[in-house]
């Protein structure tokens, strides 16, 4: 049998024959013969529904309220829907006995944006059964009260993303339990440029939560689906940013990420990520003052400039340079990174569109010094020069430089050599003229001078070795990295001229407190109240405010100080050295705390004690006008008696000129204890 159309017309026609027969067994009822059943209306389960004390018992034994707020739900955007349309298992009212209602999918209407969310972090972790994963509720809101998203009430509205996100992202102990990178993202996203504008500004076109993060489909940026992955942001922040997206796309940066090249700084690596700011926010990543920083997180990192080649002074060389010392100091329209080669559109300078190709370098350069012209001449300009001889200069420049440091050394050097030999001159002649004074004090015997002169040379062996290893880079630590094993050298010189000070400090203090001259030497150079007058006496003499210094005294209250500061402080340098010396066997015994004391209590009492010995002791001993050239008491153990001088005869007490102390009869027993001269 022919007929009268192809089989292929006949498809449509059989498949519509089929829908219209499926839609009239749809209406007829659902058994032959039954009469055909009322269908249950919105107003048959508001009956009990709006009941607000109708509870239920759920199977862990908690209470479950039923209770459906009719109002909410008509202005829900399920609101003209049917209960019947989720609840499909209702199919009478009320309901039989023993009836269990079915758990409601929302699968069941939103089939396709459910596998998406399936197959989502969130999604997984549900399905793992995670209770505190968020499903569909926790961010869209209550079943029954679902508001579109355009709604500003609703919790996925643009402006309330952030704190929907942040009930779970702002909760900094849960976060840390499932070890999420940032813990509280949500308070750097709303002081960042999107949030002021979104939170503060009122702008619905600033990006939020799921522009970055995406809606049903979230991912960790370390899955290549994410939109976060690195190869995709430029992408995703290219859906606002088209232009920049466009531009970056063309750059150095955007063609090495192109060829997957993992190393190459994508949108965040500059910008940021919940924290971007305005790039001319102080804090900014990517402001004037910051850009330096930035770049030199790829810049200045050893394995990228060996793994790709980039020359490896770049940072340190422009940070040398005048435009580099002028954004240093604090000059915000001079030149950083960006000036030069650009933001988004950087391309070496090799591409003829660079800004800092050779050709276009007078066009960028003029930008902030016009009619610079044509003066850059490739022989004698290297954008990146610092001061002083280096390899980025031209060799006229070096040739000057290298010039300069032989005059300085020279010059300086000669001038050094001169004063020093002046002052050697001055001090032995004022030596012996001390030693000849017949009004000279005597001061240390032979035995604390040999005290003092090996106090003074472990005390600069100490505090040398101590500092170089605090600051190995500094100018002064040179001799220690000038050869290998400078280290340890250092440690060990350190450690011998620790324990030879300890061994010092443990003999002076037993002859101090073991002899009777001692036990006499340190109340002699104890506290009394008139130390407290004598100092306030020489500070008001100073200023003008009366007429006489205190009266001169065999141990005045500076010498007083400085000597007991220096019991002190060689008794806690003691100490915690040791516990440093031995600091495996203290973490055994006790917390690390304790450790961590020791070695703020060991650098600061040395810088406390340095700074004293330079400004303290310098002062009395040399700067001081009636001392100049210097105090000679540690060499031949006498110093000038100026009081003496100036008295009829010599007076039975040798008297010191200067802030002074309380007269005292000097011990007949030979002094155990040095003083400050």
């Amino acid at each position: 049998m022919r007929y009268p159309f192809s089989s292929r017309a006949f498809l449509p026609l059989a498949a519509a024959a089929c829908a219209l027969i499926a839609a009239a067994l749809a209406g007829m009822p659902a058994h032959a013969g039954s009469p055909e059943r009322h269908a249950i209306d919105n107003a048959d389960c508001y009956g009990c529904h709006g009941d607000s004390s109708l509870t239920m018992t759920g199977p862990s034994g908690e209470t479950r309220s039923l209770y459906v707020d009719e109002q909410k739900h008509a202005a829900s955007i399920h609101g003209q829907n049917r209960c019947t349309s989720c609840h499909a298992d209702i199919v009478e009212v009320p309901h039989p006995e023993g009836f269990t209602p079915r758990p409601v999918a929302c699968s069941n209407c939103h089939r396709l944006e459910s596998e998406i969310y399936l197959a989502s972090d969130h999604g997984r972790a549900v399905h793992k059964g995670v209770s505190e994963a968020a499903s569909c509720k926790d961010c869209h809101g209550a079943t029954h009260d679902l508001l579109n998203s355009r709604d500003p009430d609703s919790p996925v509205n643009r402006r309330n993303l952030p704190r929907t996100c942040g009930r779970c992202h702002a909760d900094v102990a849960e976060m840390r339990k499932y070890n999420l990178r940032q813990s509280n993202p949500i308070v750097s996203y709303e002081t960042s440029v999107h949030g002021i504008a979104l939170l503060q500004k009122g702008a619905l076109n600033s990006a939020t939560c799921n522009d970055c993060h995406g809606s049903h489909d979230l991912h960790r940026s370390t899955n290549e689906t994410s939109k976060l992955y690195w190869r995709t942001v430029p992408a995703t922040c290219g859906k606002c940013h088209e232009n920049v997206q466009r531009t970056y796309a063309l750059s150095v940066h955007g063609k090495a990420v192109a060829r997957g090249v993992r190393d190459a700084p994508v949108c965040t690596d500059c910008h940021g990520e919940h924290s971007i700011a305005s790039a001319s926010a102080p804090s900014s990543r990517v402001s004037a003052a910051n850009v330096p920083g930035t770049c030199a997180q790829c810049h200045a990192a050893t394995r990228i400039i060996t793994q790709y080649g980039l020359p490896p002074d770049t940072m340190s060389s422009y940070t040398q340079s005048f435009h580099g010392l002028a954004l240093q100091g604090g000059n915000p329209t001079a030149a950083d990174c960006a000036s030069c080669h650009g933001a988004h559109d950087i391309l070496p300078s090799s591409d003829p569109q660079s800004k800092v190709n050779p050709a276009r370098l007078p066009q960028t350069c003029g930008r902030c010094h016009p009619g610079i012209g044509n003066r850059l001449g490739a022989e004698f300009f290297r954008v990146h020069a610092p001061a002083g001889r280096h390899a980025e200069n031209p060799w006229l420049v070096n040739l000057v430089t290298l010039l300069y440091i032989i005059v300085i050394v020279v010059t300086i050097g000669g001038m050094a050599l001169f004063v020093t030999l002046d002052y050697v001159k001055k001090a032995r002649d004022h030596t012996r003229a001390v030693n000849a004074d017949p009004f000279a004090e005597t001061r240390l015997t032979p035995w604390l001078r040999h005290q003092h002169t090996i106090l003074m040379v472990l005390f600069i062996g100490l505090v040398y070795t101590g500092f170089v290893h605090r600051y190995p880079e500094a100018f002064f630590s040179w001799p220690f990295k000038a050869f290998s094993g400078g280290s340890e050298a250092r440690a060990l010189l350190h450690r011998i001229f620790g324990w030879s000070f300890t061994v010092l400090f443990v003999v002076h203090v037993a002859a101090l407190l073991g002899t009777p001259g001692g036990r006499q030497y340190a109340r002699a150079l104890w506290f009394g109240r008139v130390d407290f007058k004598d100092a306030v006496g020489v500070v008001a003499y100073n200023l003008g405010l009366r007429q006489d210094r205190p009266p001169a005294r065999r141990w005045n209250y500076a010498e007083k100080a400085e000597y007991w500061a220096l019991v002190w402080g060689s008794a806690v340098m003691t100490i915690t050295g040791i516990m440093l010396v031995f600091s495996e066997a203290l973490v055994r015994m006790w917390p690390k705390i304790v450790q961590d004391l020791a070695k703020v209590f060991h650098f600061y009492e040395a810088v406390l004690a340095t700074l004293a010995i330079a400004v303290w002791h310098a002062y009395w001993t040399v700067f001081d006008p009636h001392e100049y050239p210097m105090n000679p008491a540690w060499l031949i153990g006498k110093k000038a008696g100026h009081a003496a001088r100036h008295a009829a005869g010599p007076p039975e007490a040798p008297a010191l000129p200067g802030p002074e102390t309380e007269t005292a009869t000097e011990p007949d027993a030979e002094p155990v204890v040095s003083s400050p001269e």
